[in-house]
């Protein structure tokens, strides 16, 4: 496979002090171990990275954002959903 072939990849990093994977960018890499290797190399050069991920373009399936107001419509008629119906008690941190 030439270098030209490589498939896309998309480089998600959670940082030390983030609870979630944020994406940070994308490379072209042979296989999965190289995509790895590469986007530490890339993206954590300051070692501000704890995990990553990494996830061929080709395999994720995304929403339209032309489509979002039918595609999340259905979540508008489940208000129970929503936490307006709760009381929060005030020494409960971060609901």
């Amino acid at each position: 496979m030439s270098r030209r072939n490589w498939p896309l990849y998309e480089v998600f990093v959670r940082g030390k002090r983030g609870l979630n994977h944020v994406h940070v960018g994308s490379l072209h890499a042979a296989d999965d171990e190289m995509a790895l290797h590469n986007a530490r190399d890339v993206y954590t050069r300051r070692n501000e990275g704890v995990s990553i991920w990494v996830v061929r373009a080709d395999a994720i399936t995304a929403s339209s954002p032309a489509e979002k107001d039918p595609f999340f419509a259905p979540a508008g008629d489940k208000v129970y959903r929503h936490p307006t119906f709760y009381v929060i008690p005030e020494d409960v941190p971060h609901l």
